[in-house]
């Protein structure tokens, strides 16, 4: 049996990390447990195409569970910010809200902070997994058996698997989780062949409906479907199976892209849409892969084009998950209700938020908020 230390992490994630953080920085001895060989892996993939760490929207809090409505608001975007910067990694916000640190990369700040966790005398323990309870023991697959004080679990989502999100923790949890699902996600399209010279295409400038409200968003021609930030956020209700129709011109009124058309009526329809209504290629494309036959009054099918989507790419390939362990199962200091000193944070809780800098501040607002419940467990 190892020592006793006071706070023992599973999860070398962003939650876990800053679990770790504040733990340590209120005096705790803290262990981080990792099953693989190096921590933080999805947060470098996150960051290789430009770290978004939050957001600074007015309604930033709007966006995500009202369960997380505390942990926010007690390390919301702006305390992300200022911790980040503390790191040595000043950031920017950009046009849309979306907060980068200045270098872009992930991988700056991560180095940053795990020197600041050694300094903090936080020990990472690599390739350990965790393999659940002996009695009161926390047991790991090399045959660890150690008794914290308390013990956070942040032991992430079930997607990107070779990441390390792989959800096995969820048959140690029996009865207080929900099955997982996939969250911000590509969906499936049975494409015909005529579509393969716009696979890889964006489709900018048009409206996704869905429960009759437009939503704005670029989405991407894959192979297997439609990817893309303005789909993401509709993955919940996608999910559900509510359907998806298309606004190929969301800025004009029904009447006005059929005054547009009839100006050209000499023209063939092609150039009508492409000079009357400035369709982009792939636009044009999509109105001949789900609007056929086309009707003589074609302004109603620009409008409000269905597209029959197959059901969500599989979960593996989702960037985060819903499902998880249940809030039910957790008090307010999101320790298991079960298990007293206890605590959870992270991905593997029961909520999904959208990409844009919500899920990342989400991870690490729980992180902390189980890091101080923690640490006032062991009376620090």
């Amino acid at each position: 049996m190892d020592r006793e230390r006071d706070i023992a992490i599973v999860g070398a994630g962003p939650a876990g990390l800053m679990a770790a953080e504040v733990a340590a920085s209120r005096g705790c001895a803290v262990d981080v447990y990792d099953h693989m060989p190096s921590p933080a892996r999805k947060l470098l993939m996150a960051g290789k195409s430009g770290l978004n760490i939050t957001n600074a929207a007015p309604d930033f809090a709007s966006k995500l569970p009202d369960t997380l409505a505390p942990m926010v608001a007690a390390f919301g975007p702006a305390e992300v910010t200022a911790w980040m910067e503390g790191l040595g990694q000043p950031g920017f916000t950009g046009s849309t809200g979306r907060v980068f640190p200045e270098a872009m990369k992930a991988s700056p700040l991560l180095r940053a902070w795990l020197v600041r966790l050694d300094g903090l005398g936080v020990r990472l323990h690599r390739r350990s997994r965790w393999t659940g309870w002996s009695d009161d023991a926390l047991t790991f697959a090399d045959g660890t058996a150690i008794r914290p004080a308390a013990t956070i679990l942040a032991t992430g989502g079930a997607s990107w698997r070779r990441l390390g999100s792989d959800g096995a923790w969820a048959s140690l949890l029996p009865g207080a989780t929900a099955p997982f699902a996939p969250a911000n996600v590509g969906f499936r399209v049975d494409w015909s062949r005529h579509m393969e010279r716009h696979l890889g295409a964006a489709v900018k400038n048009t409206g996704l409906i869905v429960g009759g409200t437009t939503h704005r968003g670029e989405i991407t021609i894959s192979r297997h479907g439609l990817e893309g930030g303005g789909l993401y956020p509709l993955s919940p209700a996608l999910r559900d199976g509510a359907p998806l129709a298309l606004d190929l011109k969301p800025d004009m009124t029904l009447d006005q892209v059929r005054e547009r058309l009839a100006r050209g009526r000499r023209d063939s329809l092609p150039n009508r849409l492409r000079k009357a209504l400035r369709l982009a290629p792939v636009q044009v494309a999509l109105l001949q892969e789900f609007g056929r036959p086309l009707p003589d009054d074609l302004a109603p099918r620009i409008k409000h084009l269905p597209v029959p989507l197959t059901g969500p790419r599989p979960l593996d390939e989702a960037i985060s998950t819903a499902g998880g362990l249940r809030f039910d199962a957790l008090d307010e200091r999101f320790m298991l209700r079960d298990r007293p000193g206890t605590f959870a944070a992270g991905e593997m809780l029961d909520w999904e938020a959208p990409t844009g800098g919500w899920l990342l501040t989400a991870c690490l607002a729980t992180g902390a908020w189980a890091g101080r419940a923690a640490a006032d467990w062991t009376g620090r």
